[in-house]
Formats: C-alpha cells, sequence, structure tokens
C-alpha cells in the first residue's frame, strides 16, 4: 500500500524520541515534524538522518483509513496506548503498524 498523497498523519501523531534534524531532541505527539514538507512529504525521505523509527513505519489500510482524518485518529489512540502506564496493550499495538 502507497501512502495518501497529501496525508502526513504518521508525521504527526505519534511522539519520536530520537533525534531529527532541525528537532534534535525528537518531537511530542500531535506535532507536526519539521522535517514534513508542505505537500506532507518527507523531506529526508531514504536519507541516514532520518529517524530509524520512521523507515519502519509501514502504510496499511487499518492504519490510513479511508481518509487523513481517520489515518490521524487511528495514530493519535496509537499513541495513547503505547504511553508508559497505559491500559492497552502496547506491544500489541505497535506491531500492528511498525514493520517488524
Amino acid at each position: 500500500m502507497n501512502c495518501r498523497p497529501g496525508c502526513g498523519a504518521c508525521c504527526t501523531a505519534p511522539s519520536i524520541s530520537s533525534p531529527i534534524p532541525g528537532m534534535p531532541h525528537g518531537k511530542p505527539a500531535g506535532v507536526r515534524c519539521i522535517q514534513l514538507g508542505d505537500d506532507a512529504r518527507c523531506l529526508i525521505f531514504g536519507q541516514p538522518e532520518r529517524p530509524v523509527v520512521c523507515g519502519g513505519l509501514m502504510p496499511s489500510v487499518e492504519m490510513c483509513g479511508a481518509s487523513n482524518g481517520q489515518a490521524l485518529a487511528y495514530l493519535t489512540r496509537l499513541e495513547r496506548l503505547t504511553q508508559p502506564g497505559s491500559a492497552g496493550e502496547p506491544e500489541k499495538v505497535e506491531m500492528a503498524w511498525v514493520r517488524p
């Protein structure tokens, strides 16, 4: 499956703890990545500076839904469920959206 043009939900909803060029401390959940271009494409795609977690994220019907709004809601929910102290099932949820 390919990414939906103009979406960028996966570059906004999740937190990223590793450094990103322009965001040396990563980014908090819900904050648009500085490397997400105006066209919602990653400006450092395929470059070594891109966080490993980003390279492991694979689009899926479940994750992307039928709209950008659905993708953002799904990823926001996953972010919430994978936070320390969450009552969710983090290992199972994380496996759903990150390539092994």
